[in-house]
């Protein structure tokens, strides 16, 4: 699959006109929805560098954080549709946050051009080391005789660590109450103390925890195992279909040349394809994507639709 994505991606690249074939004639800028040093920024500046190899010129960084990703990404949608500008959005900006608002300044499919998947962060199911569970069939089978008694904790309401445990809550039947702290960060102490039964973190800030012996992991919540923690099972092991992972997303602004998305999207997968952007990547706990345009357009619809109806069902808001 990802040969044959990077072929039709090459084969467009082949055909570009003359005039889309002196792009870029100046650096690109790359809006950043989120603060600098986090997961989005550390990434865009591993995959920006290799990228900006392959198109010939510098891909600038511009950390535009606020209300969300809504900020960054509302500059990204309203730019000129020339290349110039790209975003590099999130499950956040662009699936669940419409979920929780009707009231975004832009439309994330109508006013957005996709050009990449590339990358997805699974997250990793916690538990304290004195938890009577080793497994999640144990765990949810706990819940079920413990109805209300159990919790689990959030890095806030609206959040995909809040969402993942609800999507997990109604796919395995159980009622567990929510406790949202300012960041996963601060639920830490209490999950390791016992006072929370639960946490869906990120694996790359999670893990660690797991390996000084600190806390105990059940499973990940991607599909299929993580290279960084393969001895780990996943959640749909025991719930099949589940599924919760942060992706990473290359968009342009509405109506962006297809010429350009080929010629983007060319140089993204050839950056993603690179061993050292790999290390990198899964040092930071992000597998790299390798996709054209329709494959993500398909999946974020996907994915959208997901966090809509938990949302929807749960009742869950970002207030």
């Amino acid at each position: 699959m990802k040969r044959r994505s990077f072929a039709l991606a090459a084969s467009l690249l082949a055909a570009l006109p003359a005039w889309a074939q002196t792009y870029p004639a100046k650096p690109i800028r790359l809006i950043v929805p989120f603060p600098a040093a986090g997961a989005t920024d550390l990434f865009a500046r591993t995959l920006s560098q290799k990228m900006g190899e392959k198109l010939g010129t510098q891909l600038v960084i511009d950390n535009k954080p606020g209300a969300g990703g809504a900020i960054g990404s509302d500059l990204a949608a309203k730019a000129p549709a020339d290349g110039y500008t790209l975003l590099l959005a999130t499950t956040s900006t662009h699936s669940i946050g419409p979920a929780l608002s009707n009231k975004l300044p832009y439309d994330t499919v109508r006013d957005f051009t996709p050009i990449a998947h590339v990358g997805d962060a699974p997250s990793i199911m916690l538990v304290p080391n004195n938890a009577p569970a080793k497994t999640v069939r144990e765990w949810i089978e706990y819940a079920k005789k413990n109805p209300g008694k159990l919790n689990y904790a959030s890095s806030g309401n609206g959040t995909i660590v809040q969402l993942t445990a609800e999507l997990f809550k109604s796919q395995a039947g159980v009622f567990v109450t929510h406790i949202p702290y300012k960041g996963t960060a601060l639920a830490m102490p209490d999950l390791m103390s016992g006072k929370i039964d639960v946490l869906f973190d990120s694996l790359p800030t999670g893990l660690p925890f797991v390996r000084d012996g600190r806390l105990r992991a059940l499973a990940v919540t991607s599909l299929r195992r993580s290279p960084l923690a393969p001895d780990l099972p996943t959640v749909a092991d025991t719930l099949p279909g589940f599924e919760s992972n942060t992706w990473f997303g290359l968009y342009g602004p509405k109506g962006l040349p297809a010429e350009l998305v080929a010629r983007i999207n060319t140089a993204a997968n050839q950056a993603l394809a690179d061993p050292e952007v790999k290390d990198k990547l899964s040092r930071l706990g992000i597998e790299p994507v390798i996709s054209t345009p329709q494959q993500q357009a398909t999946m974020v619809a996907s994915d959208a639709a997901k966090w809509k109806k938990i949302v929807i069902d749960r009742k869950i808001s970002n207030e």
